[in-house]
């Protein structure tokens, strides 16, 4: 099934009706017609289920309003449409699935109701229809996309992998519709960043900025083959953790995991970076956490003093490392992916924070990627830290990190960037995969510092400049005035830190002090 069609023919349809504005509101259309598609497959599983336990399954939804009793169409001239649709929608859909009771067709209809003891799997509704609008004002449009939906069958295992696309094309439109700091990781990167984290069945896999699931689905998938009994089942349902802040992407990644068969998706609507420090406790921490950050953005003071003083920063990114920090479980293992920020970042959090990593964790391992990896929605080059809560054999005194390798992973044969028609795909961290098992330095004049191995403390004699193995320098890039501020403040502040320290030496050589 050609993906790209299918989100074209429904963007076509929705560029003609006159409710909706920009690619936000026809994401937001697209997305509960999907949840509703989904979770009216999902229940199909639930209900065979039961039956063979010889129970009875009862959907939260009420009847007329669950997706199989009114949107498929069966060719017979019987399927709503046009205005009778928009007002079963508009008039009865939405109102009870937000929880209010309507009287549709003469017919009393109580609105869905949760409470304490309501299983996630159908709180889920609730929660994902409390903030969403319906924005289509003709009901023949609405009609054609909802019959465009329902040519995808989410039972049948090629077509569950081809919305895995759909929503990467969903999220690439969020992308393009404004919402600055998110961005796609490609599954490749997912993939790879999961294998070397090779999570087990048992442990759980946690990612506190989870957008639409990418890093939980390929945890999933991961460890699905190890899924060998009706125990390890019930294992395999609680292995991912998720957490994420923006309404659309959490609503896409809820959907995503009811479509890995995940009964009660544990991903909560909430911003990760909200709770004081402090107030962690053991059951809030995972096994193991794979992460892609939103970097660029700036944060308020009442969310930095969640965080010590050392590690307050108005950079998200920097943040996100230090709850890592506190989230991650002794002989836990982290695969982040960061800006370049920083690693040449000196100033005092990053410096801080990077100290910290080599001192009470084991910095294992950090990857230069390409900058081309998130093109074209940003040029900011990225890299992934590998870190695991545990000493390092062989660490010197003061330090749990013994050494910290790096590794540039150069374009592959054939390619100059990629892009949106030759993307990333998961062999082309193959070099990587080859160089882990068996590490050794590459340096040589034609390709400069490709792979290089420091001791913790040659990094803290550098004061934490992690900016090693760089890429060869390349014909100069034309940056949007927005990211050339950026990094122009980011070296200012590197700069800046460096320059203090150094006049701090010569003071203290001197024996003068300062008021």
């Amino acid at each position: 099934m050609a993906v790209n069609n299918i989100i074209k023919r429904i963007q076509n349809i929705m560029r003609s009706d006159a409710g909706i504005n920009g690619d936000a509101q026809r994401i937001e259309q697209m997305t509960w017609m999907f949840f509703l598609k989904v979770y009216d497959t999902q229940e199909e599983t639930w209900e065979y289920k039961a039956y063979k336990e010889k129970k009875e399954y009862v959907s939260i939804i009420p009847e007329p309003l669950r997706w199989r009793n009114w949107a498929i169409d069966e060719k017979d001239g019987k399927a709503m449409t046009g205005d009778e649709l928009l007002n079963f929608v508009n008039n009865a859909l939405f109102p009870v699935l937000k929880g209010s009771d309507v009287v549709y067709n003469g017919d009393p209809i109580k609105g869905i109701f949760v409470n304490a003891d309501t299983p996630r799997s159908k709180s889920v509704v609730v929660e994902t229809f409390a903030d969403l609008n319906q924005y289509m004002k003709d009901g023949t449009l609405l009609r054609q996309v909802i019959n465009i939906i329902n040519e995808i069958e989410f039972d049948d295992a090629d077509d569950r992998h081809t919305f895995g696309d759909i929503y990467e094309g969903i999220l690439k439109d969020l992308q393009s519709a404004g919402n600055a700091g998110e961005f796609y990781t490609p599954r490749a990167l997912t993939d790879f960043i999961v294998k070397m984290l090779d999570p087990k069945l048992g442990e759980t896999f946690g990612d506190f900025t989870s957008g639409t699931g990418g890093f939980l689905t390929s945890a999933l998938n991961y460890m699905a083959p190890q899924v060998k009994s009706v125990a390890d089942n019930e294992k395999i349902q609680n292995a991912v953790v998720g957490q994420e802040w923006k309404p659309l992407p959490y609503l896409l990644s809820i959907t995503n995991l009811l479509l890995h068969d995940i009964e009660s998706p544990n991903i909560r609507h909430c911003d990760s970076l909200g709770t004081n420090v402090s107030d962690f406790k053991e059951s809030d921490k995972v096994d193991v956490i794979g992460m892609n950050p939103p970097y660029g953005g700036s944060t308020g003071t009442s969310v930095q003093s969640n965080f010590p003083s050392a590690y307050r920063s108005s950079e998200t990114a920097d943040l996100f490392i230090a709850l890592i920090m506190y989230r991650l479980k002794a002989g836990g293992r982290c695969g982040v992916i960061i800006p370049d920020g920083f690693l040449f970042g000196t100033d005092g959090a990053k410096k801080a924070i990077k100290e910290n990593l080599l001192r009470k964790f084991n910095l294992h391992t950090i990857i230069r990627l390409p900058g081309s990896i998130f093109a074209p929605y940003t040029s900011i080059n990225t890299n992934i830290l590998f870190f695991n809560n545990e000493k390092a054999e062989g660490a010197t005194e003061g330090f749990k990190t013994k050494e910290t390798w790096f590794y540039r992973l150069d374009m592959p044969e054939g390619y100059k960037h990629f892009s949106k028609t030759k993307p990333m795909k998961l062999d082309h961290t193959q070099p990587i995969q080859d160089w882990w098992t068996d590490r050794k330095e590459i340096i040589g004049d034609e390709i400069g510092e490709k792979s290089k191995v420091f001791t913790a403390q040659q990094l803290l004699d550098l004061d934490c400049n992690f900016d090693q193995c760089k890429f060869p320098k390349e014909e100069e890039e034309i940056l949007h005035p927005a990211e050339l501020l950026r990094q122009y403040h980011e070296k200012r502040n590197a700069l800046d830190a460096k320059i203090d320290k150094t006049l701090s030496k010569i003071q203290d050589l001197l024996g003068i002090t300062l008021d």
